[in-house]
């Protein structure tokens, strides 16, 4: 055609060509240490993608809602499910919010709630919810048999059909293990009250998914996405091999599965996370020859990360929260569960829930995620994630499957072992602000105060049960906590430490060292005195013993702490608690310190510890 003259006048530019400008550009520099971004989870992430990089992936030819369902079970639409899980012990109250949440756009609610013995109990937690329009799923409770009982007996006297119901319960035998180091009715006993549960909804609610595969807990505890997936397929397909041997069907036992997973703010790895998982299971699901397609549509709940969220700056959480629900919509996430903003540090009111839900009705009525069907389908980057993410949670899937499967694996703390090293690397990364944590490791806000608002962390489960030694107990927790502590340890302390910026010399470099010192210290709460610059040492220093500062930390270039250093250290040593200098002048180190210096505070200080050292001084 005429019209492709125009594409002869721009011939395609192959990758040695680009690599040959990427590399000029470098000067010489590491092509992988500068561009190369290499994952938590163990492999790398290029700085582009291109079309060849697709090559041998053979998921691409299928369309939505076909075989294997990486792109999700929708062929019209993104429609999901807002959920909203609601943690009170009262059905009354859990009614009163329930009912709101509603009325408010929820589609969905879960409910952690005590009480439920009889079905006027029921009637009570249900009253003026239209069940045939809105999914119910029961969490924390002893025996979901009971539950569901009473909740067809409910729907039967209030005139729903079961068969139309939809919902699931949170039974998950793995994560009762892995929170109370024991399986609660045993091993076999646990898998028998599953085939129960099964059985029971295949004849009563047929619509209901009563197994859970918890990947949440594995998420919350520190673990990375590959992890989180491989050991969370591997349970799930316990559940199918165990139950098919006790008699049960695998399409059966399959369709009513439900992988609950934690999203956290890597946005694009976890919407390939979402994508390898529906890519997974339909493997997985292949080797046991199911009756009813059924079994490969795997329904996947998607809830905000706790692990990220954080006490100060808590507003910051809306931020993180918001990209964390927009990976699991653009990953056709099947529900969506976000955790309110100030869920760490209080117990959930009603703002909080309004704040929680709207953020999703703002995806669906604003953003429009909810009309286009896996988005992401195409992108050159997040199908490669796709790809490397299911690899790597294939190996981990092995890996429980060579060891004899979930229950032995968690025996032998093979799952536990991985989950917590990953932790401690994140962990240090916190501590060395390599991951940053906005408002906690990092750019604090120094004037907020946050100690007599914390007095509630999140409920995880309501029912009380004694701890066994059976299976090694995995804790869920928040990487702030470690940083929240200390600075709330300094709001609770009879006296607040000073700490005084003895700036000097070269403009450029004292402001950048003094902003460095104020966000390092400002993390645990220190007040922080700051000054213009001094015209000489002894000025400085003067105006240091004035303050009355615990803390005085030297901010200038490495040039000028040559005539700053010793003058200061003369003057201040013995007459505050420590003298820090702000940067590492590597060969003045060791004078510095027979100067008089204490600490040097820089960009590879372990900022953890060394407050906590700090805070052993001071407080």
């Amino acid at each position: 055609m005429e019209d492709n003259k125009l594409f002869s006048e721009f011939p395609p530019v192959p990758t040695e060509k680009w690599e040959e400008v990427i590399n000029k550009d470098l000067k010489g520099a590491d092509y992988e240490k500068k561009l190369v971004w290499r994952t938590i989870e163990g492999f790398k992430v290029k700085p582009y993608y291109r079309a060849e990089d697709l090559e041998g992936l053979e998921y691409l030819d299928a369309n939505p809602g076909e075989m294997p369902y990486t792109r999700g079970k929708h062929v019209a639409d993104n429609v999901w499910e807002v959920r909203q899980d609601i943690h009170v012990e009262d059905p009354k109250e859990a009614n009163r919010i329930a009912l709101d949440a509603v009325e408010r756009g929820a589609t969905s609610l879960g409910f952690c709630t005590k009480g439920i013995a009889t079905v006027d109990d029921m009637a009570t937690l249900l009253k003026g919810i239209y069940i045939n329009a809105v999914s119910i799923n029961f969490m924390c409770s002893k025996d979901y048999l009971s539950l569901l009982k009473l909740y067809v007996e409910y729907a039967k006297r209030e005139g729903f059909d079961p068969k139309e119901l939809c919902g699931s319960t949170d039974f998950d035998m793995f994560r009762y293990a892995l929170n109370h180091g024991k399986f609660h009715r045993g091993e076999e006993g646990d898998l028998q009250a599953a085939k129960e549960l099964v059985e029971y909804a295949h004849e009563a609610l047929p619509k209901f998914r009563v197994l859970t595969v918890n990947g949440q807990l594995l998420h919350n505890a520190g673990s990375n996405i590959v992890q989180e997936l491989g050991f969370s397929l591997a349970a799930a397909n316990e559940l199918v091999a165990r139950l098919t041997d006790l008699g049960c069907k695998a399409h059966r036992v399959a369709s009513r599965i439900q992988l609950s997973v934690g999203v956290g703010s890597t946005y694009f790895m976890e919407i390939a996370k979402i994508r390898a998982a529906r890519l997974l299971w339909s493997k997985i699901v292949e080797q046991y020859k199911p009756e009813c397609d059924c079994a490969y549509k795997l329904f996947i709940n998607a809830t905000t990360s706790r692990w990220n969220q954080s006490v100060y700056d808590p507003y910051v959480n809306m931020l993180r929260s918001t990209t964390e629900a927009m990976s699991s919509a653009v990953a056709g996430a099947d529900s969506i569960s976000v955790l309110p903003f100030d869920n760490a540090y209080k117990e959930a009111d009603d703002f909080g829930y309004r704040i929680a839900r709207n953020q999703q009705l703002l995806l669906k009525e604003e953003s429009y995620l909810d009309k286009t069907v896996d988005p992401a389908a195409g992108s050159y980057y997040i199908e490669n994630l796709t790809n490397e993410i299911a690899r790597g949670a294939w190996e981990h899937f092995m890996k429980v499957e060579e060891a004899g499967g979930m229950c032995k694996a968690l025996r032998a703390g093979l799952v536990q072992d991985e989950v917590e090293a990953t932790a401690h690397q994140r962990d240090l990364d916190i501590a060395t602000r390599k991951t940053t944590i906005l408002g906690t490791n990092q750019y604090p806000n120094l004037l907020e105060k946050m100690g007599d608002k914390v007095g509630h962390e999140e409920k995880h489960c309501c029912c009380c049960c004694e701890q066994g030694d059976e299976v090694r107990v995995l804790k869920p927790y928040r990487g702030a906590e470690a940083f929240e502590q200390l600075r709330l340890q300094t709001e609770r302390a009879a006296r607040r430490p000073k700490v005084f910026l003895l700036t000097y010399g070269n403009l450029t470099m004292r402001k950048a060292r003094s902003g460095f010192a104020t966000n390092f210290f400002g993390v645990a709460g220190y007040e922080i005195i700051d000054n213009p610059g001094f015209a000489t040492p002894e000025e400085g220093a003067k105006a240091a013993l004035e303050s009355g500062a615990d803390v005085v930390v030297l901010c200038s270039s490495d040039d000028d702490y040559a005539e700053l250093t010793k003058p200061v250290c003369d003057m201040l040593k013995g007459k505050v608690k420590s003298l820090v200098l702000a940067g590492f002048p590597k060969e003045m180190v060791e004078t510095y310190k027979g100067y008089g210096i204490d600490e040097f505070i820089h960009v590879k200080t372990n900022v953890l510890e060394c407050l906590t050292n700090f805070q052993k001084q001071l407080l």
